[in-house]
């Protein structure tokens, strides 16, 4: 296996600090570590940005979110020096994007429905579908929670003009980084800290906390999902679970697992031994 991960932008020999750990961890296993330029990646400069990995070898990514025709161009560069992503261009969109992996996992998450673009038109119409009620509003790989009354929390979403107010404002906040459309979610109730587990060709190999709660472990019950993540045929995944307030455990979010955080509370060498357990 080759891990490849993102470069200090200021010590461009070194790993980012971010995911340092993980590249000790998997030289103390026997892995090569590969550098990549984030920067040069993202705007889209993917030649450039593999300049320093090795060439030939079995890799994964471990490093920030980039978009899915980022992604591509990177697997295509790396193609040219022999270097085979487990993960494919295909296989990252699907998971990154909600529209990707949803209907699969349809049953177990929160209704939702989403618009190609940004606009006041598609939102409208989204609305309409999704039906009276609150819901809660992202994009296809993002939400703005931490900003949940101006930008996420949709109290009505029959009531157009408070409803785009927040869209507005997410849209706002989001800038440049916003991805294909609006997702606009069920909202439920939930009652306990979110899970996130780490899946390896379907199979559940690493279960600890939310990055955003590392101090709070929660025991998760797999058994509604673990057939639709082994269904969906991703081979590296991380999938988001919550109790919901009738007890049933329901997925917050599936997300490639080479973008998703690891929670300080996830040891390095605990996740770079859950990559080296594929196949």
């Amino acid at each position: 296996m080759l891990l490849l991960v993102p470069s200090d932008p200021l010590r461009p020999n070194r790993p980012d600090e971010h995911f340092a750990a993980e590249a000790v961890a998997a030289r103390a296993a026997g892995v090569a570590v590969g550098l990549v330029d984030h920067d040069l990646l993202v705007r889209g400069e993917a030649g450039r940005a593999v300049v320093k990995v090795p060439a030939g070898g079995d890799a994964v990514y471990r490093g920030w979110m980039v978009r899915g025709e980022r992604y591509a161009e990177f697997v295509e560069a790396l193609g040219r020096k022999g270097v085979s992503m487990r993960t494919s261009a295909e296989q990252y969109r699907r998971a990154h994007e909600l529209p990707g992996w949803y209907g699969g996992l349809a049953a177990v998450t929160p209704e939702s429905v989403w618009t190609a673009g940004f606009g006041r038109e598609g939102f409208d119409r989204a609305r309409e579908r999704s039906g009276a009620g609150p819901v809660v509003l992202r994009d296809y790989v993002k939400s703005m929670k931490h900003y949940w009354h101006e930008a996420a929390f949709i109290p009505e979403a029959g009531d157009g003009e408070a409803a785009w107010a927040v869209a507005r404002r997410f849209v706002e906040l989001r800038g440049d980084e916003a991805v294909g459309g609006f997702v606009l979610r069920r909202f439920e109730r939930f009652t306990s800290a979110e899970v996130r587990t780490w899946w390896v060709d379907g199979r559940c190999a690493l279960v600890g906390p939310h990055p955003d709660t590392p101090d709070d472990v929660v025991e998760p019950d797999l058994g509604g999902v673990a057939d639709l993540v082994r269904e969906s045929g991703l081979p590296f995944v991380a999938v988001d679970l919550v109790r919901r307030d009738d007890g049933r455990w329901r997925v917050v979010e599936l997300g490639d697992g080479q973008v998703s955080d690891r929670p300080t509370g996830v040891g390095a060498e605990a996740l770079i031994g859950v990559l080296l357990s594929a196949g």
